[in-house]
Parts: C-alpha cells; structure tokens; sequence
C-alpha cells in the first residue's frame, strides 16, 4: 500500500504563484527545528519568518521535502534549508492573506512582520477572530 503525498508542499507553491502573480511579497512562516536550516541570530521564540519573493531569495526551490534558496541576513549570504513540515504558513506581505496549516501558531508570526513592516501595532493576544471577507 502507497501512501498519498501530502497537500502541503502543493498549496505552498499554489500560494507562492498567486503571490507573485498578484505582486504581493510571499513571506513563509516556519517552526525551526534541527532540520531547519536558518541565521539563528534572526529566530525569535523557536520562529522565524521569511520573505520568499524574487526580489529577496536566490535560487528558490519549493519541493516536496524542503524548500531551499540563497538569502541575505544583514548583508551576509546563507543557504536557506526549511523541511516542509515545518511551515506553519505562507502568506502575502500587504494584505495578509494566504495560507496557515492545521495545527499551528501563525497569527502572531503574521503580526509580527507586519510590525516590523512599518504596518500598524497588531491586536493584543488572545482568540482568534474570523471575519468574512466578500
């Protein structure tokens, strides 16, 4: 018995394209772990999330292990490794959509590079708050 590929790396790349395609600045929102290949000087509580747009990454590779590429961290080349199941989501930079998997702590990751984007300060932790959007 074969088991079924995940969705995830699939929906990633989907919303990777949609991003690109729309002009918005895809950033991906990953759990580090030991097989998560980043600057640790740049992980805040076990996290970091990445601007993954052309402008930002060299060589970027969304397979369906890990996603790969070249970034730079203040001025200084890294090669960027990011098991797949370690991303908790990805999502556009202007307007906050995108996708969060199951399971997973993303709201405050958005927050928190749409604070340091210069947007303004996000809501105060608690529950999160579906809204419809038209």
């Amino acid at each position: 018995m074969t088991t079924e590929p995940s969705t995830k790396p699939y929906l990633i790349r989907a919303i990777y394209e949609w991003c690109t395609d729309a002009g918005y600045t895809p950033y991906l929102a990953v759990q580090v772990d030991d097989y998560t290949q980043v600057p640790k000087a740049y992980v805040k509580d076990g996290r970091i999330v990445l601007n993954i747009g052309v402008d930002a990454v060299k060589n970027l590779h969304i397979g369906n292990e890990d996603i790969t590429c070249g970034g730079r961290f203040g001025g200084v080349s890294h090669q960027i490794i990011v098991p797949v199941p370690a991303v908790v989501g990805i999502f556009a930079k202007e307007n906050g959509q995108g996708l969060v998997f199951q399971g997973q702590e993303t709201t405050q990751l958005m927050n928190e590079s749409k604070s340091a984007s210069g947007d303004p300060t996000p809501p105060p932790p608690g529950k999160p708050k579906l809204t419809i959007v038209k």
